[in-house]
């Protein structure tokens, strides 16, 4: 066997404000909203027509369909 010594160095300290931290953090609650999917069938002639327009606008198409869908059915 070889004469090879490996050292250990010792336990890290624990830094304090650290360790304050993770004790007493607060979790704050998101305000947002929960998103759910909504997949729907259109035909294609639609679809095309709705990301010309939005492609010539520089707009995506979920966030135009997303404010239709706010200004009928969304908090008054």
């Amino acid at each position: 066997m070889s004469a090879k010594k490996i050292l250990i160095g010792a336990k890290p300290t624990v830094n304090a404000a650290a360790e304050e931290w993770v004790q007493n953090r607060e979790v704050q609650a998101s305000d947002k909203e929960a998103n759910k999917r909504l997949t729907i069938d259109i035909p294609e002639s639609l679809h095309r027509a709705i990301k010309i327009q939005c492609a010539e606008r520089g707009n995506r198409i979920a966030d135009e369909v997303r404010e239709l869908l706010l200004q009928k059915y969304g908090k008054k």
